[in-house]
């Protein structure tokens, strides 16, 4: 999806909220931070820890 797209998407969704009762705005407005998060994706994993086990080693 484009820019562009995903702003228009999330903004029509919080214009939505607006109108909406307490439980829908709150449902709706994570959806619309949901769209905005695609355009500043956050990176997984912390530098260096790539490729490493996440389960500590037993001690042999």
């Amino acid at each position: 999806m484009d820019e562009d797209f995903i702003r228009g998407r999330a903004q029509d969704i919080r214009e939505l909220a607006a109108k909406a009762d307490s439980f829908t705005r709150k449902r709706l407005l994570d959806l619309a931070d949901t769209y905005e998060r695609r355009l500043h994706p956050v990176p997984h994993a912390a530098p260096g820890l790539a490729g490493r086990h996440s389960q500590p080693q037993m001690k042999r």
